[in-house]
């Protein structure tokens, strides 16, 4: 990685030199445009409006426009302004870390000790720790002061710039939401839904399937050029983009809904456990056991039948004498007589 700034958190009277780096980079395929008739590259110039010269980037300056008159600011003129010249992460406050809304944070930057000796910096970061809170900062960058948060992550001091108050639109629309009774039923499927979709986030687990799938179109066209049909490419995924967005504006009822969600995450749940507990896919689990099955009859059939017993042709009749106990069969013993002469 290579620094983008030099500078220092100033913490009261302690002082701690960093540098900074971008902490997040573009992962997307990098696109330019082209003419759709011969393919040829489209390119932007910079022409000015007066004398119609294609004027490079270090002959530009800056200007603002009131409407009457314009100003014009040149680079000298810009870094000339106090704040542009700080090469200083002023700390003006400790905050709870939930206090920062989302919304607000930016572009997130590492900071490296810029020392042989980053005692400083470790202190900083174990007081952050140890106190769960957040430095709210002021620092300049690229033309421009900013608002961060100072925080750890990993045992490295991160700094994130947060909007401006007035950056943040408020959602003026609020006072039209609907405002519908919800059912106790209704609050107790939705919940359950939730819960079925409950988990630790862990980002490793998400893709980008659209630069995925973009890459893959890049590679089917290299091969195939513009005969590449990309139902066939992707035909399943089409099927699954269709369904989805069937009846899409349809209007059902929002019980039926919840009911829907809970036994398709349910159904997808169950079929992802029997694959990772299998290794097989749905289709070859259900090869395998009508194979189990098929092999279960063949077998039933081929086994030999036991032969029943043929009863005697002449059945031994037994008469029962008045108040004995009943006799057993022929040839086997009156357990009951037995136990009578050993008591006896």
């Amino acid at each position: 990685m290579r620094s983008i700034w030099t500078g220092s958190i100033a913490f009261g009277l302690v002082n701690v030199p960093v540098k900074a780096y971008g902490a997040t980079e573009d992962h997307d395929v990098s696109l330019h445009q082209v003419h759709d008739i011969d393919g040829g590259r489209i390119r932007y110039q910079r022409r000015c409006e007066v004398c119609g010269k294609k004027i490079g980037f270090e002959d530009i300056d800056k200007a603002y426009d009131d409407g009457d008159r314009t100003v014009i600011l040149t680079e000298v003129d810009l870094k000339s302004l106090p704040a542009e010249k700080s090469r200083e992460i002023e700390v003006v406050q400790f905050v709870p870390n939930e206090q920062i809304d989302p919304i607000m944070l930016e572009r997130s930057y590492y900071l490296e000790p810029d020392t042989k000796s980053p005692k400083a910096y470790a202190l900083l970061v174990e007081t952050l720790e140890n106190t769960e809170l957040t430095a709210v900062v002021k620092f300049a960058l690229r033309q421009k002061m900013r608002l961060g948060a100072l925080r750890v992550r990993g045992k490295v001091l991160v700094l994130q710039g947060i909007l401006w108050n007035d950056e943040v639109r408020e959602a003026d629309f609020a006072s039209n939401l609907a405002k519908g009774e919800i059912s106790p039923q209704e609050l107790k499927m939705s919940s359950a839904l939730v819960e079925q979709f409950r988990g630790d986030f862990n980002p490793g687990e998400f893709e980008d399937e659209y630069q995925l799938e973009l890459r893959t179109l890049i590679a089917e066209k290299l091969k195939q050029g513009d005969s590449l049909d990309t139902e066939a490419t992707f035909g399943d995924k089409h099927a699954a983009s269709a369904d989805a967005g069937r009846n899409s504006n349809d209007v059902i009822d929002l019980m039926e809904a919840l009911k829907r969600s809970i036994d398709k995450k349910h159904a997808g749940t169950t079929k992802a456990a029997a694959k990772k507990t299998t290794g097989d896919t749905p289709s070859k689990i259900t090869k395998k056991a009508n194979d189990t099955k098929k092999t279960a009859n063949r077998t039933s059939k081929e086994e030999p039948k036991t032969p029943k017993k043929r009863r005697s042709a002449s059945k031994r009749t037994t008469t029962k004498k008045p108040g004995s106990a009943k006799s057993s069969p022929a040839g086997q013993p009156d357990h009951k007589d037995s136990e009578r002469k050993k008591e006896a």
